[in-house]
C-alpha cells in the first residue's frame, strides 16, 4: 500500500510538473535581440548619464588651459584640498563617476610616479608626500555610490622621451600600470590625441595601451575617439547629432583624425561594433579654474533636469503576447528604464505608437524616449502628436531622446509618439513628459 502511494504520488507530481511546464510555454518570450549589444560595463556607463571630469593640476595656479611643460613644481601647493569635498558635490548631483587630470599636458603628475621627478613628489604640497589620485580615490570609497576615473593625457610637452616612439611609449605604458593596479577600481580611462601644432611628430602604440588597460582592469570602460568602449562624440560643446547611433564600425575609426568626426557625431545603423558616444563639455569658457571665468548660465546645464509629469494613463496600439505577457505599456512608466518595456505585436515592425493620457490635460515642454538598448538599437524615424498635431519628429532614440518642443509650453490631453520605421519591432524602456521651466 506504502508502495502504492509513493507511485502516485510520483504520477500526480509528474502532472503537476507537466502543468507548470505547460503553463510557462504559454508565456510570450522577449524579442530576440539586434546586434551589436552592449557588454555589461557599457550598459553600467550608458546608466549614470552625468559624469563630472576634474581638471586640476600645475594649470589652476598658472591661470592656464594648456601648460607649457615647463612650470616649476613649486607652485603647486593646494593647502585647502579637499577631496570628500568634490566626491559631496558630485553626489549631490547624482553624479557616479568622477575623472581626474591624473595627467595634463604639461606632464606633471597628480601622483608620485616613479618615473618621472615631474610630479607631486617633488613639490611642498604635504612636503612632496602629497597624492591627489589616492585623497580623490579614499573620498570615493568613504562615500560610496561614486567611482573613479582618469585621464592620462597622450601628449607630454615635459618628457624629454616624446616624440621617440620606443621610449616615449615605454613610459606611457609604465605610467598607466601604475595608475590602474595601485589605486582600486577605475571604471573609466580618457585617451585622446589632443596636441598642438608645433608638436613633436609621435606614434602612440594604442593597441598596446588599450590590452595593457583591459588586462589589469577588465571592468574598465575605454574612452577615445575609437573606443573601444565609449567614443568621443566630436565637439565640445556636450551635443550628440541629431541621429546618434550606439553602433559604428570600429574599423574605420582612428584617434586624431579630423576626416571622421562626421561619422563620430552619428554613428552607423550598420554598425558592427556597439561604441555610445560620449557628450563633453565644460561649466565655463575653459576646462580649468580661472578666476576671471564665470559658470555658464543654469539655462544651458539644464538640458537634461526637468520637472516630471505623471498620473497618466498608457495606451499602446498592441502589445506582444496580448493581455497576459509581460510586455504591455505600463512598463514604460515604471522605475526600470532597462529591464522592462513595451513591445508591440511582431506585425508592428513600423506603424506602432504609444500614448499618454491624462483627462485633467497636460503642461510639458520636453518629451523623453528611451529604448531598452540591452536588447539593441532600433528606432530609425518617429513622430509625436500632442491631441492629434504634429509637435515633433527625429530619427534614432537610444539610450535616451530628449524632444525640446519649441513652444515654451505645451498643454494637451493626449500625446502619442508614432515609430514609423525600426531595424526590428520597437522595444521601449520609458517615456515621459516633462516641463523645463528655462
Amino acid at each position: 500500500m506504502a508502495k502504492l502511494w509513493c507511485f502516485l504520488c510520483i504520477i500526480t507530481f509528474i502532472q503537476l510538473f507537466k502543468f507548470v511546464i505547460s503553463k510557462r510555454e504559454l508565456l510570450p518570450t522577449p524579442p530576440l535581440p539586434i546586434l551589436p549589444l552592449p557588454s555589461f560595463s557599457q550598459l553600467k556607463w550608458q546608466q549614470r548619464e552625468l559624469i563630472m571630469f576634474f581638471h586640476f593640476g600645475v594649470n589652476t595656479f598658472t591661470d592656464s588651459e594648456w601648460g607649457t611643460g615647463h612650470e616649476n613644481p613649486a607652485i603647486f601647493n593646494p593647502v585647502g584640498l579637499n577631496a570628500k569635498q568634490w566626491v559631496d558635490t558630485a553626489a549631490e548631483a547624482a553624479v557616479s563617476l568622477v575623472i581626474l587630470t591624473a595627467k595634463h599636458h604639461d606632464g606633471f603628475c597628480l601622483w608620485p610616479s616613479k618615473y618621472t621627478r615631474h610630479s607631486v613628489a617633488s613639490s611642498p604640497w604635504k612636503n612632496g608626500h602629497g597624492d591627489v589620485v589616492q585623497e580623490l580615490v579614499n573620498a570615493a570609497k568613504n562615500h560610496g555610490g561614486v567611482d573613479v576615473g582618469l585621464y592620462l593625457s597622450p601628449w607630454d610637452r615635459h618628457d624629454r622621451r616624446y616624440g621617440h616612439n620606443l621610449p616615449y611609449n615605454e613610459y606611457y605604458l609604465a605610467q598607466l600600470q601604475e595608475l590602474l593596479s595601485k589605486y582600486g577600481d577605475v571604471r573609466e580611462i580618457w585617451f585622446d590625441g589632443a596636441k598642438g601644432s608645433n608638436a613633436p611628430n609621435m606614434s602612440y602604440y594604442f593597441s598596446s595601451w588599450f590590452a595593457m588597460v583591459k588586462e589589469l582592469q577588465s571592468s574598465i570602460n575605454i574612452f577615445s575617439d575609437a573606443g573601444p568602449d565609449v567614443r568621443w562624440v566630436d565637439n565640445e560643446n556636450g551635443f550628440a547629432g541629431t541621429t546618434s547611433w550606439s553602433t559604428i564600425n570600429r574599423t574605420s575609426l582612428s584617434i586624431g583624425n579630423g576626416s571622421i568626426m562626421d561619422y563620430l557625431n552619428t554613428g552607423d545603423p550598420k554598425g558592427t561594433d556597439w561604441l555610445p558616444a560620449e557628450c563633453d563639455v565644460s561649466i565655463r569658457k575653459g576646462w580649468f579654474w580661472h578666476k576671471s571665468e564665470s559658470p555658464k548660465k543654469l539655462s544651458k546645464l539644464l538640458d537634461i533636469y526637468y520637472k516630471s509629469v505623471e498620473k497618466c494613463s498608457i495606451k499602446a496600439s498592441s502589445q506582444r503576447g496580448g493581455k497576459d505577457g509581460d510586455f504591455g505599456p505600463e512598463n514604460v512608466i515604471d522605475r526600470d528604464h532597462l529591464r522592462t518595456y513595451w513591445v508591440p505585436r511582431d506585425e508592428e515592425k513600423e506603424g506602432s505608437w504609444i500614448e499618454i493620457r491624462c483627462n485633467e490635460g497636460l503642461r510639458f515642454n520636453v518629451i523623453r524616449i528611451q529604448e531598452a538598448i540591452g536588447l539593441g538599437q532600433r528606432i530609425k524615424r518617429h513622430e509625436i502628436y500632442v491631441d492629434g498635431k504634429k509637435v515633433g519628429k527625429g530619427t534614432t532614440v537610444g539610450y535616451k531622446r530628449l524632444h525640446k518642443l519649441e513652444e515654451k509650453v505645451v498643454k494637451g490631453q493626449i500625446v502619442r509618439i508614432k515609430f514609423l520605421k525600426s531595424r526590428e519591432v520597437p522595444v521601449i524602456s520609458s517615456i515621459g513628459l516633462h516641463y523645463d521651466p528655462f
